[in-house]
């Protein structure tokens, strides 16, 4: 039987939330097929079918300075999808991750009577509790992909489920170790390390360089190659200019993020969603990242967690190392990378933890879980 054709806005401000989003729009296609689609969001979004307003992905920034400088362009994305809202009256808003932004939508959105649904949460378990009271007033269902959050917000009366992880289902390499080492030409008898400096052009110019000087020291002690895995998102003269800064000889490659990390022994990589498609793929790594001074002296202040990599937030222990800020610096990151790498016990016991943390994500299917779940709110 043919189901009545709905609208629906969706939101997403980040490469990783836009592939996310992309894919649940996907999902509730195949439920629906006569779902129409509005939206802020990326290029994937858009492949999917969202009929895009504003490309916000172009414009992710991370920081307080950051995000001042591009005020302007937010407010008018803002002030964009708002008005669509009032002109189509959708039958949900599906806001996804990006919480400065969306919750400041959603509350405009409640205000219009349009059902939130809020997928991939705000990290309030970081941040503290502050965003819960306004949570519970302005968002209709949160689908959450850890267990631990479906908890926290039960705990507060919220409407919540757990879908599960969406990597689950794409972090699935294509090809071999060797198959790739060889496809690449890349040794095979050569300890083979990934650098993974971000999806945002900021981040690249911020830690690239400081991967590579640290890549440089390890080359000291090691028989080594290196991959940087390159974000589709991040022109290729930005890696040019900062590989021109370094003797280091070393491949770029894109669009075969999941064929590179399984093809490496180790990772060092931006503290993100990326550290745990690195965790599903069970390799070792080192987590750096750093901001402008103004910035980190305002996330330290706002913090409330231990610990910023995602496989540590999830394991709530420190199992694998994190340089962050002053730390991030070539001797300390590759000096904590020698420690992993010379140790076949720590390597192991990396290995086991993360397979654990593989399991708290759930199970396959949570795209699908999702738009399940949202279709059935909306009908």
């Amino acid at each position: 039987m043919e189901m009545t054709p709905k609208k629906i806005i969706i939101v997403a401000g980040e490469a990783s939330s836009d592939m996310h989003a992309a894919n649940l729009v996907k999902a509730i296609k195949d439920i629906n097929p006569n779902t129409e689609f509005f939206g802020l969001g990326g290029k994937g979004m858009e492949q999917a079918g969202v009929k895009l307003l504003y490309n916000l992905v172009d414009l992710a920034v991370v920081g307080f300075v950051e995000v001042l400088k591009n005020i302007g362009k937010i407010k008018y994305a803002f002030c964009l999808i708002l008005e669509k809202a009032k002109e189509i009256k959708p039958d949900a808003a599906i806001l996804v991750d990006y919480p400065g932004f969306n919750l400041r939508l959603a509350k405009e959105l409640k205000k219009i009577n349009i059902k939130v649904i809020y997928y991939i949460s705000p990290q309030i378990w970081a941040w503290g509790l502050n965003r819960v009271k306004l949570i519970k007033k302005v968002v209709d269902k949160m689908l959450v992909l850890f267990k631990f959050e479906e908890e926290l917000y039960k705990r507060h009366g919220i409407d919540v489920l757990f879908v599960g992880h969406p990597f689950l289902d794409i972090v699935k390499p294509s090809t071999t170790q060797e198959e790739f080492l060889e496809a690449n030409d890349l040794s095979k008898n050569k300890l083979t390390i990934a650098l993974m400096p971000g999806s945002r052009t900021r981040e690249v110019e911020t830690l690239l360089l400081i991967m590579l000087k640290s890549a440089n020291l390890i080359q000291k002690d090691l028989s080594v190659q290196f991959i940087i895995i390159k974000s589709p998102t991040i022109p290729l003269a930005i890696f040019e200019r900062l590989l021109n800064k370094t003797n280091l000889s070393v491949k770029v490659i894109e669009n075969k993020t999941y064929d590179c990390i399984n093809a490496c022994d180790f990772v060092i990589v931006a503290s993100g969603s990326a550290t745990l498609e690195v965790a599903i793929l069970q390799k070792p790594m080192v987590i750096i990242y750093k901001v402008s001074f103004f910035t980190w002296a305002f996330l330290k202040f706002m913090l409330k967690i231990p610990y910023v990599g995602l496989v540590n937030v999830v394991a709530q222990d420190k199992i694998v190392p994190e340089c962050l800020q002053f730390e991030a610096t070539p001797k300390m990151i590759s000096g904590k990378s020698l420690e992993i790498i010379t140790s076949p016990e720590r390597i192991n016991q990396i290995k086991k933890d993360l397979a654990q943390i593989k399991e708290c994500l759930g199970k396959e299917g949570a795209s699908l879980r999702a738009a399940n779940e949202i279709v059935k709110l909306i009908n």
